[in-house]
């Protein structure tokens, strides 16, 4: 009797989400699932089987910046998701990579990572992390910033030792690394948030969850 007592009181675990349903994370990155669920905000993830390809291209074409290029794609993925559901707030996000003007996509192969970190090497790049929230197929929040990385000067028998030590993992990051990862030791100077490089600009993405009782405040 008194073991059963002692569960009645037991403390239930403390969240500060506070929504009746998860935020729906139009997302297959297990990096960025991780941050949210870190910070607090309950997700379920959905794919969200956009052609990034074909709106970039288009985009592109018109002239506009990599920069609001990531919040398209964010929006994009957003949107896609929300309109097959219904009534649930959906997280879109992406992120680009410029330097010195040339976009950044993820390697193709091997090959390609150490062409794009020899590229990258000695000089400062700019990766920008957009995240957009639309429910009921509109966008009710979008957010991008910027982050600055100089690469330290690399050999070319560094780069083939490092893509070596990455293996696989090397081809799912644009640019060829993974800050949290040895992708650190590629570098000499870092300008921005953690979140930002990770691939989220999760503060403003928290304020406006607060703003909208989804989050305690």
């Amino acid at each position: 009797m008194v073991h059963q007592e002692n569960k009645k009181f037991e403390k239930m675990p403390v969240s500060l989400w506070i929504a009746s349903q998860p935020i729906i994370l139009a997302s297959t990155s297990r990096t960025r699932h991780a941050l949210v669920e870190a910070a607090g905000i309950v997700a379920q993830t959905r794919s969200p089987d956009v052609d990034e390809r074909a709106i970039e291209e288009p985009f592109m074409a018109s002239g506009a910046s990599v920069k609001d290029l990531a919040l398209l794609l964010a929006c994009e993925k957003a949107l896609a998701v929300s309109q097959r559901e219904p009534g649930r707030y959906v997280l879109g996000a992406d992120q680009t990579l410029e330097c010195d003007g040339v976009q950044f996509h993820k390697p193709a192969d091997t090959n390609a990572a150490k062409a794009h970190i020899a590229a990258l090497s000695g000089r400062t790049h700019h990766l920008h992390s957009a995240a957009a929230v639309a429910c009921d197929g509109e966008v009710v929040f979008k957010a991008v910033t910027t982050a600055s990385l100089t690469m330290r000067v690399l050999s070319d028998e560094f780069i083939a030792r490092y893509v070596a030590a990455t293996g696989d993992a090397i081809l799912s990051s644009v640019g060829g690394y993974q800050i949290e990862g040895i992708g650190v030791q590629l570098f000499s100077r870092i300008i921005g948030d953690h979140f930002t490089i990770l691939g989220l600009p999760l503060l403003p993405l928290i304020t406006f969850l607060r703003e909208r009782s989804l989050l305690a405040s």
